[in-house]
This record gives structure tokens, sequence and C-alpha cells, in this order.
């Protein structure tokens, strides 16, 4: 299962509203985030942001892919392996 850190993104959303001089709540928070992040690991980065102003490396996982686009993913490397196998066919 592939993963994204979104701490950056995050740590920003938390600075624009400190530098704004409004305090961080998990609603303000998820209202700037473009990804889908669990309440509580964004309850996680504003205690680790009250406390020292940083944020803790957070990792959601991506969105899952549809069935066209698997699909389409599953055909790209049937064609590069048949390329493949064509090429060591030749070459013996």
């Amino acid at each position: 299962m592939m993963t994204k850190d979104v701490s950056a993104e995050i740590e920003k959303a938390l600075q624009l509203l400190t530098d704004s001089g409004k305090q961080p709540t998990v609603a303000l928070v998820k209202s700037r985030l473009t990804s889908n992040v669990p309440m509580p690991a964004i309850i996680a980065a504003i205690k680790s942001w009250k406390g020292n102003k940083s944020v803790p490396k957070i990792e959601v996982t991506d969105t899952p892919l549809s069935a066209d686009d698997k699909i389409a993913q599953l055909e790209e490397k049937i064609v590069a392996l048949t390329k493949r196998i064509e090429m060591l066919e030749a070459k013996q």
C-alpha cells in the first residue's frame, strides 16, 4: 500500500493559522488541507505544534486507484514485458 507524507502540508496550515493570529483547532487545520488526514493525526500534530512548533512525520495512505486505472497500468506492464521477452528471444 502506498503512503504519502503530509507533514509539510499540516505544518504549513498550522503556520498560516498562527501567523493570522488564530488558535489552531482540528476543524481549522482540516479545512486547510487538501489531503484526507485522520483526526487523531491532526490532533497529534496540533499538540506537537503547541509544544515545540514542529510537526511529527505523518503519513496517510494514498487514495486507491480505480479499476480502470489498475487495468491501464497492467496493460502497460504487459506491453513492456512482452517487448522484453521479444528482445531476449531475439538474442538467443
